[in-house]
């Protein structure tokens, strides 16, 4: 007689909330490894970056939005759609605040087009419970309690670990039956020469702070083995105002090197070989505005 084998479960699950609350974080946490970019300058995600936790029983891949905002030029509506429109793929939600922040017009933004979602999980997830005081906790959660029927409430904390265990948990038993989508060692959907992208843009946003906004995007121009066994890599880094150029270059190229040898380390470690990286700068002023220049950069229309 054939031994009864357990089910496998798995299903897609979107994480949404204000610029800045910690979903990259989160999704690098539960994957163990960086595919989503950290930055503490709002808005640092641009597309949909699928993360994947996969167990022997279960696999759940994680769609990392874009902040929903109030969307101020082409970018900006392409970010919001983009956060929008996975609501209506996935088989749970997970909308994520800060809790030390007070609930804003931005959560209540959020939290009416939640609304419309139905008969699916939608879970108030309280990030970044080791900025507050455990009293401070509970009236957070009251703030949130009546602005819709959440299906649980979890306070965790992605950068220490916090409850993400038992969240995880619970977001597996709302998982369907149904096959494993990707192989057990994959944690991410995305081709290589994203992530390489991605990466190098988060070095820039982390150096440059608030010099440079998020009107920055990486290209990478070619990518192939070279000699010795390492792979070389060629990127462009976008911006629209000369100024900035500048600011990145730095003063005799320092800054330049700088992001660049800082995103080597972490492309190595995902490449799992040693990377010769070149990086140039280029100004495009206006490019978020220019529909043809954000679909070159990879912000197509079809994805959202």
């Amino acid at each position: 007689m054939e031994e009864n084998k357990q089910a496998f479960h798995s299903g897609f699950v979107a994480i949404v909330g204000r610029p800045n609350v910690g979903k990259s974080t989160f999704l690098n946490y539960v994957v163990g490894q960086k595919v989503a970019i950290m930055s503490d300058v709002p808005q640092t995600t641009r597309n949909k970056i699928q993360g994947i936790y996969t167990t022997d029983r279960e696999q759940i891949v994680f769609i990392d939005t874009p902040g929903i905002h109030k969307a101020h030029n082409k970018l900006g509506d392409f970010m919001v759609q983009s956060a929008i429109s996975s609501l209506n793929e996935v088989d749970a939600v997970m909308f994520m605040v800060n809790a030390d922040q007070k609930r804003g017009a931005g959560d209540n933004y959020i939290i009416e087009r939640l609304k419309k979602i139905k008969n699916r999980p939608i879970y108030l997830v309280i990030n970044k419970i080791d900025l507050v005081h455990p009293d401070e906790l509970l009236p957070i959660v009251d703030s949130y309690r009546d602005a819709l029927d959440w299906t649980e409430v979890f306070p965790i904390s992605a950068l220490q670990g916090n409850n993400i265990n038992e969240l995880l948990a619970t977001l597996s038993k709302q998982m369907p039956e149904g096959p494993q989508y990707y192989p057990s060692d994959q944690v991410t959907d995305h081709p290589e020469r994203f992530v390489v992208s991605e990466l190098i843009r988060e070095k820039v946003l982390q150096l440059t702070r608030q010099e440079v906004p998020h009107s920055v995007a990486v290209v990478i121009e070619s990518m192939k083995p070279g000699k010795d066994d390492l792979v070389d890599i060629s990127a462009t880094i976008i911006v629209d105002r000369p100024t900035q150029k500048g600011i990145i270059i730095g003063k005799g190229g320092r800054m330049l090197k700088e992001i660049g040898s800082r995103a080597r380390v972490d492309i190595e470690h995902l490449l799992g070989s040693r990377v010769y990286l070149e990086l140039w700068v280029k100004v495009s002023e206006g490019w978020r505005d220019k529909q043809g220049i954000l679909q070159s950069f990879g912000y197509k229309k079809d994805e959202y």
